[in-house]
């Protein structure tokens, strides 16, 4: 299997399967727009317009699971990421991306690339000491922890790798060019 196996429903309401990004360089995360982490969007579309000429697709998927991060509809959500962020990659309509209710794609994607922590640092060390207070053993899980997690996807359509929210996008770039 591979992620082209996969489909999701876009922010418009429409069934994309994955298997339209064949070929691409995929950069799948999930997003909320009242989360701290939701200037990353910005990062985000910096990334994809610099290299979708290349490749390059990334793809929003919004999910209100981590403390009602992301309580608008669709219309609401399509519309802060234009407007505040400037966003023009695709977003899907809202997801569940962990436990039960996780979409099929984003079981997929953490069984492929397990969660290894969240780094080092002073700022790392206080988000992983907030989650590991919410999720108690189910810490060490490799289910998404918070929003903007970043999954990497190569030509290949296989997970190549992963990124925990404090990861910026501008960071990931280096690999987007190894992939590209």
């Amino acid at each position: 299997m591979s992620v082209y196996d996969y489909s999701y429903t876009s922010i418009e309401g429409k069934t994309v399967s994955m298997s339209e990004y064949k070929g691409k360089v995929l950069l799948l995360v999930n997003t909320a727009s009242k989360c701290g982490f939701a200037p990353q969007f910005a990062g985000l579309e910096e990334l994809y317009r610099k290299y979708m000429d290349k490749g390059l697709e990334v793809i929003g998927f919004p999910c209100n699971q981590f403390m009602d991060q992301e309580p608008a509809d669709a219309k609401a959500i399509a519309e802060f990421c234009t407007v505040r962020y400037g966003v023009t990659f695709p977003l899907s309509g809202k997801v569940d991306v962990r436990d039960e209710g996780a979409i099929p794609l984003y079981r997929y994607l953490t069984e492929q690339k397990g969660f290894e922590g969240m780094g080092k640092g002073l700022k790392n060390r206080a988000f992983e000491a907030m989650l590991k207070a919410k999720y108690g053993k189910g810490y060490k899980d490799d289910q998404v922890k918070w929003n903007f997690t970043k999954f990497l996807i190569d030509r290949k359509g296989e997970v190549v790798a992963r990124f925990e929210p404090p990861v910026e996008p501008g960071d990931i770039a280096p690999l987007v060019e190894q992939l590209l």
